[in-house]
């Protein structure tokens, strides 16, 4: 019996060696599949592989390439919002020597991610290697006051981006985004005519947020008290639709770069309306939500948004030495 005791001891030992292993090589099995099949259902075309790998909860986070490392970003573009960061923020991925932040990190301008400090601002950039330059896009950066001295407490000699467009376009591609967020949760809408035009005076309202954002001057002004104008570039957002490379290449020299991104990695996509980017692995346009259609504008209130943007717009091209066409 003694003999027969040991026998089973020894067998139960075995197995439950067996089953142990079974389980952990299951378990590492199952957890590949899961990273693969999420790494195939990514958009492997440059913005997807690099979203997947700076996610917090990602299994690969961590540097692909030896050397690299995630490091405070040596440019920011700081705004205006729907003036193109995004679409500025993507075309420059396809630089060798750009790595870009995919995610809009709301550092500056959230005093409770602020209160997280530079550490953790540092830790939700992407990884890059000596000699790259890493480029963060927050467009609320350029309206929130607190913003410019923050900023240059982090790095007084950073590289700002900023891209302006036709003040009153701008208004009403703002007011068109809103419109859909809010059609999409089924809330009431008010027309464009309305929200833009005061009742009482009949005459602009400058109290609508869109319009405050397209005034310019004032925000820049702000900038100007804590960066010299060598450190801050203008991107016309107007010409970054029509003629995207022009853009791109007076980006490259702001930041001492070559031409990295040639003219066939863009290209006009009919269907969108805009222009999209080729890599290796294939074709990769904006979202859904970019370049969506614009609401018809009474043109009489048109016409009263540009007189009323005019006088500003002078002061902004006093201010910056360059004209844009529009008026």
């Amino acid at each position: 019996m003694g003999v027969i005791k040991r026998q089973l001891y020894v067998a139960i030992i075995v197995l439950s060696i067996f089953l142990v292993f079974t389980f952990s090589f299951n378990s590492y099995v199952w957890s590949s599949l899961k990273t693969d099949s999420k790494l195939q259902n990514e958009n492997l075309s440059g913005y997807g592989f690099r979203k997947l790998l700076e996610d917090d909860k990602s299994p690969v986070d961590r540097p692909l390439i030896p050397g690299s490392e995630k490091r405070l970003p040596q440019c920011i573009i700081v705004g205006a919002r729907k003036c193109g960061t995004r679409a500025l923020l993507e075309f420059l991925s396809l630089h060798p020597q750009i790595k870009v932040a995919d995610m809009e990190m709301h550092f500056f301008d959230d005093d409770e991610n602020y209160t997280r400090g530079l550490a953790w601002y540092q830790n939700r950039m992407p990884y890059a290697l000596p000699g790259q330059i890493t480029i963060e896009k927050t467009p609320r950066y350029f309206i929130a006051e607190k913003v410019p001295q923050r900023i240059q407490a982090m790095n007084s000699s950073v590289k700002l981006i900023v891209i302006l467009r036709n003040p009153s376009t701008r208004v009403v591609s703002d007011y068109a985004q809103v419109y859909a967020n809010k059609i999409a949760k089924n809330k009431t809408v008010s027309r464009f005519e309305d929200v833009v035009i005061d009742p009482r005076t009949s005459k602009v309202n400058t109290q609508y947020k869109a319009v405050r954002i397209s005034l310019y001057y004032y925000h820049l002004s702000r900038w100007y008290l804590y960066f010299r104008r060598h450190q801050i570039h203008i991107v016309d957002g107007d010409n970054l639709i029509t003629h995207p490379l022009e853009e791109i290449r007076e980006v490259e020299k702001f930041l001492g770069l070559s031409h990295g991104i040639s003219e066939d990695r863009l290209y006009f996509n009919e269907t969108r309306g805009f222009y999209c980017m080729k890599f290796q692995q294939g074709e990769h346009c904006l979202g859904a939500t970019k370049g969506r259609k614009h609401p018809d504008i009474d043109p009489d209130v048109l016409q009263k948004l540009h007189e009323f943007f005019r006088p500003h717009n002078k002061k902004l091209f006093d201010v910056i030495q360059r004209q844009f066409d529009w008026n």
